[in-house]
């Protein structure tokens, strides 16, 4: 794993994101496309905004995967996932193709509809984050580790609804849904590349515990470092806890 410290989460975001378009440049020039998973949330705002800004990326020549979805969230909710994406990356560059997670639909067939599609691609880069309960995508411990499907039906757990709903995007934490259909993670570890930006200091101790701790499935984002190709990105405050930290 490589790592990056920050001075703050706009410095990580620029420079996950020079990262980014360099991994996209390479698969481009070598293999006339690029097929990347896109992330959402809080962590990616300043990391979607440099990306975004990039006149290097022959977005045309790229597909886009969608990480994750709440189950039965409309694309016209505020904290839809879909609806981020589509504001803050797909109607600013317009990737030649692009797979969204339809929340809406029945989430087991959303899946299998997803998994026929993704089958037929070989991702070069997964963009992710780390929750603060230390969750990948949405896969929150413990995690399964062991699942060949590239998508599946998960729980959420409560620390997990507790961090969207203080992120603000929703009014209650009743409002926010119980289960997501999300990317697993032996799919997210089958990418060539993963850029995994964490900024804030609520998300040190996750960062501590899937850095320094056991690969776990109680620490789903630990597993990142058995990833020949991970770049970590963190900022001064994620990265607090550390003690290897540079």
């Amino acid at each position: 794993m490589e790592m990056y410290v920050g001075e703050n989460k706009k410095e990580l975001g620029k420079a996950a994101a020079k990262k980014a378009e360099e991994l996209l440049r390479d698969a481009i020039d070598r293999n006339g496309r690029a097929a990347f998973i896109a992330a959402t949330g809080a962590s990616q705002f300043e990391f979607l905004e440099t990306l975004t800004g990039s006149s290097m990326i022959d977005w045309q020549k790229t597909t886009m995967f969608h990480l994750d979805e709440y189950a039965g969230m409309p694309e016209s909710h505020p904290a839809s996932f879909r609806r981020y994406l589509k504001e803050r990356l797909i109607d600013k560059v317009h990737p030649g193709a692009v797979y969204l997670i339809k929340g809406d639909n029945d989430p087991e067939k959303e899946c299998e509809r997803l998994n026929d599609i993704i089958f037929r691609y070989s991702i070069d880069a997964a963009f992710v984050g780390i929750g603060e309960n230390g969750h990948l995508a949405f896969n929150d411990p413990p995690a399964d580790f062991e699942t060949e499907k590239p998508y599946i039906v998960v729980e959420l757990d409560e620390k997990c609804r507790r961090q969207q709903f203080g992120e603000g995007w929703f009014k209650t934490l009743e409002d926010v849904p119980n289960k997501a259909i999300s990317m697993s993670i032996k799919q997210i570890m089958k990418s060539k590349a993963i850029i995994c930006t964490v900024p804030d200091k609520r998300k040190a101790e996750a960062v501590k515990n899937c850095i320094e701790g056991e690969i776990s499935p109680l620490f789903p984002a630990s597993i990142l470092r058995k990833h020949p190709r991970t770049f970590m990105f963190l900022d001064k405050e994620s990265s607090s806890l550390l003690e290897g930290k540079t």
